[in-house]
């Protein structure tokens, strides 16, 4: 049996009242590890302790506080082989981009420690004779966490990190399909230079120990990545505690290719955007709005090119995409692909569940035709790797139904008109536009997040995290007159 690996709460490792598999879904019979839960008591005393080390932590010198940030993001770049695999084999994302997300997230620690000595104040003249006024940030305080499993090192690191750069302490919780990659990360933090109970991690399942996180007044923000439903709940458990709030959730991308652009970019982009990740995450191309002049050229060469993709064991090599993460999850996509044909959609190839040498949660990948925006398979975040071919006969209605949805988290457009892309650019009701790029692939120096049913509070990511991450003070003093 797997040694059982622990939670880090107020500086120590510790044992829980139970524990769980992480079992490997591209090979089930690949037990990662066993990982205990944490109680509710565990998470007061790692609520209590993260409020101590706060404290400490704000005290701490910038250079002090650099370091630690910087040797946490160099460490995750040193690993990003070691890590990325561990990732990879137990979310179910092909090496590289288990590699490339472990790598990418130790950018985000060295990003925000280079931010710990770019805090500057505000000097402003008062409108009263005599008197100075200073506008400073301060740290929100202890910052709960809640992160998902389809980014589970990435996200964590864009929220754990800003976090420690701009001095509050952290209580995460994250998602228990991904635990393995969660306490690396934890283990790396644990090193180094901090006060006890700075970052604390506190496995469990979210209806337990994530609602009692969000439900406590001990925590002074939460951010959180993950569903709409679940968002709302966050939402309203906070108000009781008048909890800073900043949520990513949902969404329903869409990608307009127009009768200008070039059909090898449409379809590259399309693969790399609806595909990767096995189509498990936000910024996934789900909606695809195409030209009617290049509709059939289009559909014909992304039914080839998906046709002729990999989808196999994350670790593989030439895998192009691996499993989905859950039995559960598979069978919600399968659902979708019934629903979208009971609704007229036709399946033109994939969304079904493959057999392979490994015992694993595998489907190949689906594209519908012949959709329209009023079916649910356009409305509603389907997290699988399914899009669907939404034809119009101009730019006009192709920008309509790109914004025509209650979600704005991500839009592209492909077009060698720069006319069209600076008019897209300017009118798409989404956070982030792309042009003649992936909806997703996000860089971690500008701010991330949508509108709508997508996002709520301030955004992630860049230097506008401090939105989120600080409270505003503004002193004013009247020094009087020398003498």
């Amino acid at each position: 049996m797997a040694e059982t690996k622990l939670n880090y709460i107020a500086g120590e490792w510790v044992a829980g009242p139970s524990e769980i598999e992480n079992r490997n879904p591209s090979d089930l019979s690949d037990l990662e590890g066993m990982y205990t839960q944490a109680s509710q008591d565990q998470l007061e005393t790692a609520l209590d302790a993260a409020k101590q080390a706060q404290a400490e932590w704000a005290a701490y010198g910038l250079e002090r506080k650099q370091a630690v940030l910087m040797a946490i993001g160099n460490e995750l770049m040193a690993r990003a082989d070691e890590l990325g695999e561990l990732l990879s084999r137990e979310e179910g994302k092909p090496r590289a981009e288990g590699r490339g997300e472990v790598y990418r997230s130790g950018q985000h620690f060295t990003y925000y420690a280079a931010e710990i000595l770019r805090q500057l104040g505000q000097n402003a003249q008062s409108v009263r004779p005599g008197v100075e006024v200073n506008i400073k940030r301060e740290p929100v305080g202890v910052v709960g966490v809640i992160s998902p499993w389809n980014f589970p090192t990435a996200i964590p690191a864009w929220k754990i990190a800003p976090a420690l750069a701009y001095g509050n302490a952290v209580v995460w919780k994250p998602a228990n399909l991904v635990p393995g990659s969660a306490h690396a990360l934890a283990e790396i933090i644990s090193r180094q230079d901090i006060p006890k109970g700075l970052v604390n991690l506190v496995m469990g399942s979210g209806g337990g120990i994530g609602q009692a996180l969000a439900e406590s007044a001990k925590i002074d923000a939460m951010t959180f990545t993950g569903s709409v439903p679940v968002g709302r709940g966050i939402a309203a458990a906070g108000l009781e505690n008048m909890t800073k709030l900043q949520m990513e959730m949902g969404s329903k991308n869409a990608l307009a290719v127009m009768d200008d652009g070039d059909l090898d970019v449409a379809v590259a982009m399309t693969l790399n955007g609806a595909f990767s990740g096995t189509g498990q995450k936000c910024t996934a191309s789900s909606r695809l709005i195409v030209h009617e002049g290049i509709h059939d050229a289009f559909v014909e060469k992304l039914v080839a090119a998906t046709k002729a993709m990999k989808v196999g064991h994350a670790l593989e090599d030439g895998t192009q995409m691996g499993p989905v993460i859950s039995e559960s999850q598979l069978v919600e996509n399968l659902k979708w692909v019934e629903k979208g044909r009971a609704e007229g959609a036709e399946l033109a190839c994939g969304g079904e569940r493959l057999n392979m040498p490994h015992e694993g949660y595998y489907m190949s990948p689906g594209i519908f035709v012949n959709a329209t925006n009023d079916m649910a398979i356009s409305r509603e975040e389907l997290f699988a790797p399914l899009t669907n071919v939404i034809k119009v006969g101009s730019y006009d209605e192709a920008l309509a139904t790109v914004n025509d949805t209650r979600f704005g988290l991500s839009s592209g457009i492909i077009t060698g008109s720069l006319a069209r892309a600076s008019h897209f650019k300017q009118n798409a009701r989404t956070g982030v536009v792309t042009v003649n790029l992936p909806t997703g692939g996000m860089d971690y120096h500008v701010p991330f997040g949508g509108r709508g049913d997508s996002s709520y509070g301030p955004r992630e990511q860049g230097q506008a995290a401090a939105e989120f991450f600080t409270t505003m003070k503004t002193t004013y003093t009247a020094a009087g007159t020398p003498e």
